[in-house]
């Protein structure tokens, strides 16, 4: 498919998805109490600039920013058993 194919596959979906996104950030904002030094909404505020970005790479961007660093010990972290 080339582009144009697939933005008329996946307009409406991503209409959906970003209204999505839009409403729940006017419900936060309209919400009492202030949440701007929220690191959870500094990560979202990144994510969306991540997503506005020309960058090839954004899906991968926006998902490394909301994964944990790996450890390799993180079994133990969550008390699970090693295999043997």
């Amino acid at each position: 498919m080339d582009a144009k194919e697939t933005l008329d596959r996946e307009f409406l979906e991503i209409r959906s998805r970003i209204l999505d996104v839009a409403s729940a950030m006017d419900r936060i904002q309209r919400a009492d109490g202030d949440v701007a030094d929220d690191p959870r909404m500094q990560k979202l505020n990144e994510a969306i600039r991540i997503a506005m970005s020309s960058d090839g790479h954004r899906a991968e961007k926006v998902q490394l920013l909301f994964s944990r660093e790996y450890d390799e010990h993180w079994k133990e972290q969550f008390s699970l058993p090693s295999a043997t």
